[in-house]
C-alpha cells in the first residue's frame, strides 16, 4: 500500500472535521484531547490487539503442540486432556468440555470446514472475526448438518464451490474457529478425542485429493508468550491491524475522530512529525490510564446488571454493534464469548449484598429450578485470576449432569466453601472455593429454548440462584 503523504493526510482530517463537527468538538488543548480520544481508541482498540496477542500466542509453535490449543494457522489444534488449574491458555476454561481452536487465514484460498456427525455430545464450533464479532456458530445449538463448508474471504465471493458443499462469507481474511464439544467426564475422553479428529480443514486447491498438513520443514515447538504492547505502540499496532481488518461502516464516526491524534489504519503515532509533544504525551497516558478505564467499564457494567439479578451480571454477547465498552469488557474478561443462542452466562465476584466472594466464608444457593436449556448448565468456580481453584477432590464446577441431591420439592442447594461439608448430603452438593482467597462464580447455560431467551436476559423467566452466606 502506498504511503499517504502527511500533507494529504492533514487536509482530509480538516475536511472530516468541517463535514463531522456535531460529532465531536475541534480539539482546544492537545494533551487533553490527545487523552480524551486515546481513551476512546484504547477501549475500541482493545479487542483487536487481545485477539491478535491471542492469534500471536497459540501460533507461536508450527507443529502441534501435544494435545493443546497451540498450533499453526489452518489446522486444528485440539486439546485432549481435561483442564484443571494449570489450564491458562484461555480465560475462565471450561470444566466439561474439550477446545478445538483453528486459526484461519484465508489470503490466498478458502478453507473447507468439515462438520463430522456429532451425536450425544453438545458442540459449537464458532467463527470469530478481529473485532471479536461471532459471525457464525456450527453446531448443537442449530442442528447443523454434517457436511463441508466452505469458508470465504472477503476477495473470494466469485470463487465456486464444489457440489454438496455450503458456502459460508466472511469479512476478513483472519477468522478464529473456537471449537467446544462435551466432555462427560474422564472415561468419555476416547469419545470426544474421536469427535474432535473430525473436525479438519483442508484448502479449497486440495478439497477431494485426501490432504494432510505436511511437516514444516523447520519445526518451531517453543510457545513465545505475547503481551499487549503499551505507550504509543499500542496505537502503531492498532494502525496496522486496523489496515489489515478494516473497520465496518458502522465505525467511520469513531475512526474520524481517531484520525484527528494520528490513530488510523496504516498510521503509527510513534513516528508522526506532524503530532506536537502535548499530544503523544497524551496519547501514551491514555494507553498507561487504559486497563483502569477497562476495569471502571467493567464495574458499571456489573452493577447496572446486579442491581436487577441478585448480585449477577447476566447476559448474552459475542455481538456488539456499536457498543464499544462492552465489547472491550468482554474481551478482556472472557476473549472468545459466544452469542445466547448457543451461550448465556452469569457471572459474578460477590454475594446478593454486593460484598466480595471469599474462601474465608461459606455460601449456599437455593436453585428451585434449573434454566430453561436444551443442552444443560454449569455452575463454575474460578480464582480471581480467571483459573480453576485447586481443591483435594479436583471439582471445579457442578451440572445438571452432576450426582446432586436434591429436595423434597425438587429445589437444590448449592454449597460454596473451602472446606467439605461434615453432612454427606450437602457435600454431594458442595463446590470448593479457595481458601481465604477471592473468587468468582460463572454460570454458562447451553443451548437455551429459543422462546426463553430473551426471558433469561431479563430475568424474567430464569434468575441465577442468589449467593448468600451460609447460616
Amino acid at each position: 500500500m502506498r504511503p499517504i503523504h502527511p500533507l494529504v493526510r492533514f487536509l482530509g482530517i480538516v475536511l472530516l472535521l468541517l463535514s463531522s463537527c456535531s460529532s465531536f468538538a475541534a480539539p482546544q488543548d492537545d494533551y487533553a484531547w490527545a487523552y480524551k480520544v486515546g481513551l476512546e481508541a484504547y477501549t475500541y482498540g482493545l479487542p483487536l490487539l487481545e485477539i491478535n496477542k491471542t492469534f500471536l500466542t497459540l501460533t507461536s509453535v508450527n507443529v502441534p503442540d501435544n494435545g493443546t490449543v497451540f498450533g499453526p494457522v489452518n489446522q486444528f489444534n485440539n486439546q485432549t486432556t481435561l483442564n484443571n488449574p494449570g489450564s491458562t491458555a484461555v480465560v475462565a476454561p471450561g470444566a466439561n468440555a474439550l477446545s478445538s481452536i483453528a486459526w484461519l487465514d484465508l489470503t490466498e484460498e478458502p478453507e473447507v470446514l468439515h462438520v463430522p456427525l456429532v451425536t450425544d455430545h453438545f458442540f459449537v464450533l464458532a467463527l470469530l472475526d478481529p473485532y471479536t464479532q461471532d459471525l457464525v456458530n456450527l453446531g448443537s445449538a442449530h442442528d447443523t448438518p454434517p457436511g463441508d463448508y466452505v469458508i470465504c474471504g472477503p476477495r473470494q465471493r466469485h470463487v465456486p464451490i464444489p457440489e454438496g458443499t455450503q458456502r459460508i462469507d466472511v469479512d476478513y481474511t483472519r477468522i478464529w474457529i473456537i471449537g467446544s464439544t462435551q466432555l462427560k467426564g474422564a472415561s468419555d475422553l476416547p469419545n470426544v478425542i474421536k469427535i474432535q479428529d473430525g473436525y479438519t480443514l483442508t484448502p479449497l486447491s486440495k478439497y477431494g485429493a485426501g490432504y494432510k498438513p505436511e511437516p514444516p520443514a523447520d519445526p518451531i515447538t517453543k510457545v513465545t508468550v505475547y503481551a499487549l504492547p503499551s505507550g504509543l505502540e499500542f496505537f502503531d499496532v492498532l494502525g496496522q491491524l486496523l489496515e489489515k481488518f478494516p473497520p465496518p461502516p458502522a465505525d467511520r464516526d469513531e475512526l474520524r475522530a481517531f484520525a484527528t491524534v494520528g490513530i488510523g489504519p496504516g498510521w503509527k503515532p510513534s513516528e508522526d512529525p506532524y503530532l506536537s509533544p502535548d499530544t503523544l504525551r497524551g496519547l501514551k497516558d491514555a494507553v498507561a490510564a487504559g486497563p483502569a478505564q477497562i476495569a471502571a467499564d467493567a464495574e458499571a457494567l456489573f452493577l447496572a446488571s446486579a442491581v436487577i439479578h441478585d448480585g449477577y451480571w447476566l447476559g448474552g454477547f459475542g455481538r456488539y454493534g456499536t457498543n464499544y465498552k462492552l465489547r472491550a469488557v468482554v474481551a478482556h474478561v472472557g476473549l472468545g464469548a459466544v452469542t445466547p443462542e448457543v451461550t448465556i452466562y452469569a457471572l459474578t465476584l460477590t454475594d446478593h449484598d454486593f460484598q466480595p466472594l471469599s474462601g474465608s466464608t461459606d455460601y449456599v444457593l437455593h436453585m428451585t429450578a434449573p434454566p430453561p436449556v436444551n443442552e444443560g448448565w454449569t455452575f463454575t468456580v474460578y480464582g480471581r485470576n480467571g483459573a480453576l481453584v485447586p481443591n483435594p477432590i479436583n471439582r471445579y464446577q457442578l451440572s445438571n449432569a452432576s450426582p446432586l441431591t436434591y429436595n423434597a420439592d425438587g429445589s437444590v442447594d448449592i454449597y460454596l466453601q473451602a472446606t467439605q461439608p461434615s453432612d454427606p448430603s450437602q457435600a454431594q452438593n458442595w463446590l470448593p472455593t479457595p481458601d481465604g482467597a477471592g473468587f468468582e462464580v460463572i454460570w454458562r447455560l447451553l443451548a437455551p429454548n429459543p422462546a426463553d431467551i430473551e426471558s433469561i436476559l431479563n430475568g424474567s423467566g430464569w434468575e441465577p440462584p442468589a449467593i448468600t452466606p451460609a447460616p
